[in-house]
């Protein structure tokens, strides 16, 4: 900036339009694990109903996370040129109509298009989310809350899967996309009324009435209204998915890149294998629930204990800490199986993996600048989701040819020590 910084230190207090906007983000989280999970919950039904054979239904799984994927890289950098607020209202928008529909699908390839359809809006809100949560919060806390924002992704499946437990019995399968559908939509009018524009994006894009909107903001923080603009240079402004491989920035985005793939692949192998994992331990099925709720319990205070821990010694030590330990714990786990400590080990190991996971996030945030940031989070977001793909297939391979539990958790325990050490490397004036 020619002029200078803004004059106003708009983060150094939280408001209450500061917590407006971080619970609003946590909300549209919620319903973004909740569009993401529902499939999981319906998929019995629906082969059931429809009489597909369950390994058929692989392809649903998928292609959502195809779409996944597509959206957090091609639709979620849209919000680097729009706005954080428009973009987000868009995926609401995207997401609610694509589950609606989905309740009236009739035929498997129906439900394959759908799932695409819902999984771009999906795929690209957590990117936008977490660049508004970023930009609003005090740098001191702002890897708390970036945390505190995307733990809402959990919140929001574990909430709908109680939901689905007793409305798919009683309703049937579409209902639950009735009721993934409507509340996501519900979502919007909040979203418009209570959701603020990011102040950075504002003072850097400098879009019509920009101006107005920030001086309205800071009448809602009670703060000083401002009479100019700051200038800089607008070719600066300008957004493309090559910008993140400047010679500044290509070291950082190789690196972001890779925690994230490995993450993802070693997160979505024990997401979806755990139930399974779990009854080849021993464990009754009853149990095996109960090991899959004890990990995303474990996730959810781990998301916000990596968020306090890391404002006290530093983002990416902790995420190292926390990636290591989880992989440790997945190494010692083969001594454990068949005993009560199975289940606290799964929800340690969701305590661990989620937490340092999360904080990726966070390290995006701080490694791009304003202009590129939901371009940045975005396809760090898409290329990790690779992962997504190939972990729960490389899992199902080696189930398939007689591993065992402890070497599953042996062979992913290798991607966490590659994140974790990985992320130590990542450098940015704004990471500590």
């Amino acid at each position: 900036m020619a002029s200078g910084e803004f004059p106003l230190n708009y983060k150094s207090k939280l408001t209450s339009t500061h917590y407006g906007v971080i619970l609003i983000c946590f909300l549209m989280n919620m319903c973004d694990g909740m569009n993401v999970m529902v499939i999981s919950y319906t998929a019995n039904s629906i082969t059931s109903s429809w009489n597909i054979n369950p390994s058929s239904f692989g392809i649903v799984f998928s292609v959502g996370l195809l779409g996944m994927a597509l959206g957090a890289m091609l639709l979620a950098p849209k919000a680097d040129v729009i706005g954080r607020k428009p973009m987000i209202l868009l995926c609401a928008l995207w997401m609610g109509l694509g589950s609606f529909v989905t309740a009236y699908a009739l035929s498997l390839e129906q439900l394959i298009f759908l799932r695409f359809f819902t999984g771009i809006g999906i795929g690209s809100m957590l990117a936008c989310t977490s660049t508004l949560a970023s930009e609003y919060a005090p740098q001191r806390t702002k890897n708390f809350w970036v945390s505190f924002v995307m733990s809402g992704y959990l919140v929001g499946a574990v909430l709908s899967g109680l939901v689905a437990t007793q409305l798919i019995a009683h309703q049937g399968w579409p209902s639950m996309y009735i009721f993934s559908g409507i509340i996501t939509l519900l979502t919007i009018p909040l979203g418009y009324f209570f959701l603020r524009e990011s102040i950075d994006f504002l003072l850097k894009k400098q879009p019509t009435q920009a101006l107005q909107k920030i001086n309205s903001i800071l009448l809602s923080m009670k703060l000083k209204s401002i009479s100019t603009l700051p200038t800089f240079d607008q070719n600066q402004a300008k957004t493309n998915v090559t910008m993140l491989f400047n010679a500044d920035l290509k070291s950082a985005t190789i690196l972001t890149w890779t925690a994230f793939l490995m993450c993802f692949a070693a997160l979505y192998f024990l997401t979806s294998w755990i139930p399974k994992l779990a009854s080849i331990t021993g464990l009754s099925n009853s149990l095996s629930i109960y090991a899959g709720i004890l990990f995303n319990l474990g996730a959810f205070v781990g998301i916000l204990t990596q968020g306090y821990l890391s404002a006290k010694f530093g983002l990416r030590k902790v995420i190292c800490f926390f990636l290591l330990a989880t992989a440790l714990l997945m190494l010692l786990f083969g001594f454990f199986t068949g005993t009560a400590l199975t289940l606290i080990f799964f929800g340690l190991i969701g305590f661990g993996i989620q937490g340092g996971f999360i904080g990726l996030y966070s390290v995006a945030a701080r490694v791009y600048s304003t202009e590129i940031r939901s371009t940045g989070i975005g396809w760090a977001i898409g290329f990790g989701r690779l992962g997504a793909i190939i972990g729960p297939f490389v899992g199902g391979l080696l189930i398939n040819i007689g591993w065992s539990v402890d070497l599953n958790f042996i062979a992913f325990a290798l991607p966490l020590v590659v994140a974790g050490v990985v992320t130590l490397f990542i450098k940015s004036s704004e990471l500590s």
